[in-house]
């Protein structure tokens, strides 16, 4: 069973998401059938590597709030990261583009990382207040998880892995997603947002079953059947002499 995951790294549901659903999937009876895959999202393709303002004046500028809304906002996301054991720092964050990351998850999937770097970019982000758009700390952050960090920063020279981080992009698009988190199970269920843990366990449940249907076999006799508080035992038919 497949779950595909769209992303970005500078998204705070989707990091409070991601804890959500490994919460639902810790629950899941078949969660080593399970393959989860990260896919590339930017909030804004357009944000500078660097020079950048703090997040409270950028939410200001963006939606519109106040300064003390802006505080406040944060607050409140912050306190529901606390409750799925995740420590975010508003206040330190460096705001920056998240394409180069997306390509060095790119990068960490062709060797098998994928899982351990989205996870370290979510940290680096919120808790440790990393600049997660400059290569040099991206190489660093890559050869912490047990990538080269040269071939990780030959690979943030170049254009390499453009073209995927695209695909993924337009492929959200495709499938109707307007914001991350963006859960699609099997294909055929979609999750929107960093919903309760329940809710992914229960989609989870749904297409395991519609996968795996039960088929009930049948003997040649009737057999015994206890229902609710009583037991039902088949008549049993002398056989004629």
């Amino acid at each position: 069973m497949k779950v595909e995951i769209w992303s970005d790294y500078v998204c705070p549901f989707c990091y409070i998401g991601k804890r959500k659903f490994e919460a639902a999937l810790q629950q899941f009876t078949h969660k080593s059938a399970v393959e989860v895959i990260y896919k590339s999202f930017e909030l804004d393709p357009q944000a500078k590597r660097d020079g950048n303002p703090g997040v409270h004046d950028m939410l200001v500028a963006k939606y519109g709030l106040s300064r003390e809304q802006a505080v406040q906002n944060t607050l409140q996301i912050t306190q529901q990261a606390k409750v799925v054991g995740v420590d975010f720092h508003f206040d330190r964050t460096i705001q920056t583009n998240t394409f180069d990351a997306h390509r060095l998850t790119h990068y960490a999937a062709s060797q098998g990382k994928h899982l351990e770097l989205t996870e370290r970019l979510l940290k680096a982000y919120f808790t440790d207040a990393l600049h997660i758009g400059d290569p040099e700390q991206l190489a660093d952050l890559a050869a912490e998880i047990g990538l080269d960090r040269l071939e990780a920063l030959r690979v943030l020279t170049s254009n390499e892995y453009t073209a995927q981080v695209r695909a993924d992009e337009q492929e959200a698009s495709q499938l109707g997603a307007r914001g991350v988190p963006f859960f699609v199970i099997n294909r055929k269920y979609a999750i929107s947002g960093a919903q309760p843990s329940d809710v992914f366990l229960e989609a989870l449940q749904k297409a395991w079953n519609e996968d795996h249907p039960l088929v009930e076999f049948k003997g040649s006799e009737e057999g015994a059947l206890c229902i609710d508080d009583s037991c039902l035992i088949p008549d049993k038919k002398e056989e004629s002499l």
